[in-house]
């Protein structure tokens, strides 16, 4: 497996901080871009008007009727700036009569007494924007209508507006820069507790397994809980497994010890019968190794089947049926009468080698410790919700308070003999637990011996 690609967090915040200020801050230049376009107009439109209603004010009617206007040059000179725009006048009397300015200036057709309008346009192939204020002067008769146009090319409102735009942005980039700066510092101390933590485990030895204390933020302790029950979990299995390991050399260094105590005295044997004895004891020793191995690689079988278990559609009545018929030469060799009643069937969801696995681990304690001329009666029951599975033996059985003790690992029960290593019981306790199962440990229906119970759950 390709390990995955390591990132930085504080990398990746930082960026997503930027992208999405950079989204907003567009946003908000596009925004500014127009304010600042209606700001600039409406600054120089005022001082557009101003100069009009100047001008407007100096025209009077001369002794023969007509307008006359005396350009107030104060006016005009309120419309230069620094950017140097030029300015453009034109004064019209009643429709058609051009009284003095720019004749080509365009014009607005305004009405007496309006506020003044404005207008973009162009001029001798510049972009000017326009005033016009329609006013009349009184003979004291009547009055004559005129309307006076002011221009101004648009340089000043521009420049105006480029202003107001890059002061935004710089405010705006300043902005981003001090979030950066302080994202950066933020993410830097809020991650201190984070590099504790894994400091705090790279200093543990190997053999230290113990919750980890180190105080984190909330949105980290969901990780460290995990991290901690982990290690807990990981702090038994390895128990379990030197306990286990431990019991197991225990188990196997007993017929081993055995095997070579026969060997030595087979070879100082002064008579062939003397050296039979040893070899026969030596050959039970090693039989008792090789079933101790085979129930040790059973429990090794039955962990990894705990963590890829395979249930399927079994048919217990036939699978009991067909093991106890396997195990009636065993049965007869030990002088003991082994029998079958159940059900013509009875299916449960189950892994069958397990199922019997379990069912040979019952069957061989059963001929194990019933005694010559025990009766063993395997059974297959169902009912309502349940499939039954016993094993019932009239043989010494285990005694009422030995028999919790007789489900854990190594444990014989309270038997003192050699024989037997203190796994079938665990090992079919184990593969119960697996398939949903309840075992228990009951009196014989004679009153003695012993009835092992395993009830599964109905398919």
């Amino acid at each position: 497996m390709t390990p995955a690609v390591a990132y930085s967090l504080r990398r990746r915040l930082l960026a997503w901080l930027l992208l999405s200020t950079a989204v907003i801050g567009s946003i908000a230049l596009i925004d500014t871009w127009g304010e600042a376009v209606d700001t600039a107009n409406e600054v120089s439109d005022r001082v557009l008007a101003g100069s009009a209603l100047a001008i407007a004010e100096r025209v009077i009617v001369a002794e023969d009727g007509t307008l006359e206007v005396d350009i107030p040059y104060v006016a005009l000179e309120m419309l230069t700036s620094a950017a140097q725009d030029r300015v453009f006048y034109r004064v019209d009397g009643p429709p058609g009569n051009f009284i003095t300015g720019y004749q080509n200036l365009p014009s607005i057709a305004r009405s007496e007494g309006q506020a003044p309008a404005f207008q973009n346009t162009t001029f001798r192939g510049e972009p000017i924007r326009v005033a016009a204020l329609a006013r009349s002067a009184s003979t004291g008769v009547n009055s004559v209508p005129f309307i006076v146009t002011v221009a101004e090319t648009t340089i000043a409102r521009e420049q105006l507006t480029r202003e107001i735009l890059i002061r935004s942005a710089l405010r705006l980039l300043l902005m981003i820069a001090g979030a950066a700066a302080i994202v950066w510092v933020a993410v830097t101390l809020s991650l201190r507790p984070l590099y504790r933590f894994s400091e705090a485990i790279a200093e543990r030895s190997p053999d230290d397994l113990h919750p980890i204390n180190e105080r984190v933020p909330n949105e980290v302790q969901g990780l460290v809980d995990t991290v901690n029950s982990f290690m807990v979990r990981l702090e038994s299995a390895l128990k379990a497994l030197r306990h286990f390991t431990g019991n197991a050399s225990h188990q196997l260094r007993t017929p081993l010890a055995i095997i070579r105590t026969q060997l030595a005295l087979a070879a100082r044997a002064t008579g062939l019968e003397e050296a039979k004895e040893a070899a026969r004891k030596a050959d039970e020793a090693v039989a008792d190794a090789e079933r101790i191995v085979a129930q040790l690689l059973l429990m090794a079988k039955i962990d990894a089947a705990t963590r890829s278990a395979s249930l399927v559609s079994t048919d217990i009545a036939a699978l009991a049926r067909g093991i106890t018929a396997d195990h009636v030469p065993l049965a007869a060799e030990a002088g003991i009468d082994l029998g079958f009643e159940g059900e013509a069937e009875a299916v449960v969801a189950a892994e069958p080698l397990l199922v019997g696995e379990l069912l040979k681990n019952l069957l061989t304690n059963a001929l194990l410790y019933a005694g010559h001329g025990a009766e063993v009666t395997v059974r297959v029951a169902r009912s309502e919700n349940a499939v039954v599975l016993e094993v019932e033996d009239d043989g010494p059985g285990i005694p009422k308070e030995s028999r919790d003790a007789a489900l854990k690992r190594f444990d014989r029960g309270g038997r003192q003999d050699r024989t037997g290593s203190g796994l079938g019981l665990p090992i079919v306790e184990e593969i119960a637990s697996l398939h949903g199962a309840e075992v228990s440990l009951l009196d014989g229906a004679k009153g003695r011996g012993l009835k092992v119970e395993v009830r599964f759950p109905a398919a």
